[in-house]
């Protein structure tokens, strides 16, 4: 029996012993087992070529080779890409989030393999970006195809992904809590009962999936030495607006770094640019190699030896003045060199680069004010609390910032200056930034609708479907005697008017000529020109539905001509249009 007579056999005993729900369910434990399953390969990837790479060489000689070792990954990856894949691997989330606006929830089948190769050269080589996103990604393709594979509807192949967004995030941080948050807040799934159940079964089955693979440790390491005090509120205030400052520098030097690299045309000058900047940076601060795992777990501990430790300040170690300096600038220069690791063609996450500016933010912050006699503050539950505040501010997700960092950290008791630093941060950043730093490409294109039913709706609609033709057209030319003999046979109230070429001249309402189309005496005297008139407003076939929407409720017309550079193509109707949009928000609200 062909593979194709399986499937259709298997659909159709679905269809008769399964509902939609429970079907949607069963799926979601198969998108979180794929999902686990992918971040134990790019984890364990990742770990092997820095094992490969960093072990067996002297201090010294270790820290030169890091100068090289970022652009070998980005040109690994490229090569990858280029002339292996041959087709482009998003970035990530931002991806995902595309895929949810645009395709309908289609992903291209190399997406379940391709981001974990070039995730794992990107990162196992030094890039300075994390593996959240191409894990995200991995599991969002999945579920896109599982979705394509049992032709699953739009919206069910919309909860699909976003479920195997969640397991992808609850797999790689061991936090099926914060992944349910993510999904809602940052991948934008509608919170229904319909939609949260799915959510949970993928992302308790990924995180399950991860605890047998990767092991029970948490992914930082942490403990309350000291409790939240309420005399320190003031200072997690000010580390929430500085987190938002800080969240804002990353969103900008991001844009601005990544339309550099968009500027250069050829692929391998991206390369050699982008590895000579992180070389560079990776040289001078050590701890920008890779995820940064490490230095995160350092500052959670108050230790911030990383900053100077193979490093070229190791005899500096003792100067508090200096050290404060080397914060400021390894902050500043992060940015950069996560930005140049995407820009040179690197594939990576953003929530481990956010992670470690939070940390090392809310560490520098306390330090500060410890070392001034300013206030006496816990260190660890500073850096904990940045991170809290970055995730807000850079992604414009508190909820996500709060319980992903008290998740991952085992650091519950830190509720609520988690919760202080974070609201305050994403209403300091949003002064300043409309967009976070994931949609605000795809905002700037019109093309990020996902929390938006109403653009999603009009986003579905194909112009080339509503585009009526049965209109009669007519010459400018033309006697009023034609235009009735034209009438006679038409169905349509409106005449539009072309030259010999199709080029649109205008139209003829039948309204305007009723009283004088019977006047026998005025068959050839009058021109069709004479009766005609150019409407105020037109639509192109570019035009996106939202704007045509737009149009109908500015002008109150009940027909616009589509015109094509000056070609006319039919007309688009007001009803046509808002009733294939009720049938769509049917079918987009059904569960």
């Amino acid at each position: 029996m062909s593979y194709n007579k399986i499937l259709t056999k298997f659909l159709r005993w679905r269809i008769k012993n399964l509902t939609s729900k429970q079907f949607i369910n069963i799926l979601s434990v198969f998108v979180g087992l794929a999902a686990g399953l992918a971040a134990f390969l790019i984890k364990n990837a990742v770990h092997e070529i820095r094992i490969l790479l960093t072990s067996n060489f002297s201090r010294d000689y270790q820290n030169y080779l890091y100068f090289i070792y970022p652009a070998i990954g980005i040109l690994l990856t490229m090569i990858f890409i280029k002339f292996i894949l041959k087709h482009k691997v998003g970035h990530g989330i931002p991806s995902v989030l595309y895929a949810i606006s645009k395709t309908k929830g289609k992903m291209k089948a190399h997406n379940m393999f391709s981001s974990i190769i070039t995730s794992a050269f990107t990162v196992g080589f030094g890039g300075s970006v994390g593996l959240e996103g191409p894990t995200v990604a991995t599991g969002a393709a999945v579920g896109a195809n599982i979705g394509r594979l049992f032709h699953l509807n739009y919206k069910q192949s919309i909860l699909l992904l976003g479920a195997a967004s969640a397991a992808a995030m609850s797999a790689i941080f061991k936090a099926p809590i914060a992944a349910v948050v993510f999904a809602i807040e940052v991948i934008m799934i509608d919170l229904t009962t319909a939609s949260l159940v799915p959510l949970l079964i993928a992302s308790a089955t990924a995180a399950i999936t991860s605890f047998l693979l990767l092991g029970k440790d948490v992914l930082y390491s942490f403990t309350l030495t000291e409790p939240f005090l309420f005399k320190d509120i003031p200072f997690y205030l000010v580390l929430g607006v500085m987190s938002g400052f800080l969240s804002s520098y990353f969103t900008r030097v991001y844009m601005f770094v990544n339309k550099i690299f968009d500027n250069i045309k050829k692929w391998y000058k991206k390369v050699i640019l982008g590895g000579v900047v992180l070389g560079v940076l990776i040289f001078l601060f050590p701890s920008l190699y890779g995820e940064g795992y490490d230095a995160i777990n350092s500052t959670l501990h108050g230790d911030f030896s990383y900053l100077y430790n193979n490093s070229i300040y190791y005899s500096l170690k003792d100067n508090m003045y200096v050290i404060f300096i080397l914060f400021i600038v390894l902050m500043l220069v992060k940015v950069i060199a996560t930005s140049a690791t995407f820009g040179a063609g690197g594939v990576g996450g953003i929530f481990a680069p956010t992670l470690f500016l939070g940390s090392n933010l809310g560490l520098f912050f306390a330090l500060i004010l410890n070392h001034y006699s300013i206030a006496t503050l816990s260190l660890g539950n500073f850096a904990l609390a940045g991170m809290a505040g970055l995730i807000a501010g850079v992604l414009q997700a508190p909820l996500t910032g709060i319980f992903l960092i008290a998740e991952i950290t085992n650091g519950y008791g830190m509720f609520m200056p988690l919760m202080i630093t974070a609201t305050i941060s994403y209403a300091t950043v949003k002064i300043f930034e409309k967009n976070n730093v994931y949609s605000i490409q795809l905002a700037e294109r019109g093309e990020l609708f996902t929390h938006h039913k109403d653009k999603v709706i009009l986003a579905m609609m194909q112009m080339d479907k509503l585009i009526e033709t049965n209109f009669s057209t007519i010459s400018s030319d033309a006697t009023l005697g034609d235009l009735v003999k034209v009438i006679s046979k038409s169905v349509r109230n409106i005449f539009p008017v072309v030259d010999k070429d199709n080029n649109f001249k205008g139209v003829v309402i039948m309204d305007d000529v009723r009283d004088i189309m019977f006047d026998h005496s005025k068959y050839d005297k009058v021109k069709v020109r004479d009766l005609m008139f150019v409407p105020h407003e037109h639509v192109s076939p570019n035009d996106t539905m939202e704007h045509i929407a737009n149009v109908f409720h500015k002008t109150g017309n009940y027909n616009l001509p589509v015109i094509d550079n000056g070609k006319y193509l039919g007309f688009i109707s007001r009803a046509n249009l808002f009733s294939t949009y009720r049938r769509l928000l049917k079918n987009f609200s059904d569960h």
